[in-house]
């Protein structure tokens, strides 16, 4: 089992997560972030710590493609460690549906 990242991070990337990470498994995109399934040791620390609630484990049913995307997108963006501050307009975008088909960007973020 691991913990994915799903649509409700785009636009949002509140970025606690990442400081609470034992094993450093969080990958970042220009607008959201995602966690490399190889390197989750399951302990389920982020999930509480995110905000926006996009982080689920993955035996939650209908997660299939976002452990897909998480792993996807691990493979290429690079690691993130390190807590900066949310897009100020993250509050904004919380609750918002369909994020993925509108917003999604595959280009990476600055990572460490």
């Amino acid at each position: 089992m691991t913990y994915v990242v799903t649509d409700a991070c785009i636009r949002c990337k509140y970025m606690d997560c990442v400081e609470v990470c034992p094993v450093d498994c969080f990958y970042e995109g220009s607008n959201m972030l995602v966690i490399h399934p190889d390197e989750c040791i399951d302990c389920g620390v982020c999930e509480p710590e995110c905000p926006a609630e996009a982080i689920k484990p993955d035996t939650e049913p209908g997660l299939e493609q976002w452990l897909d995307v998480n792993a996807e997108y691990a493979a290429k963006w690079p690691n993130i460690t390190v807590k900066r501050e949310a897009p100020k307009d993250a509050d904004d975008w919380q609750g918002v549906e369909g994020k993925f088909e509108k917003f999604f960007s595959a280009e990476p973020g600055e990572g460490d």
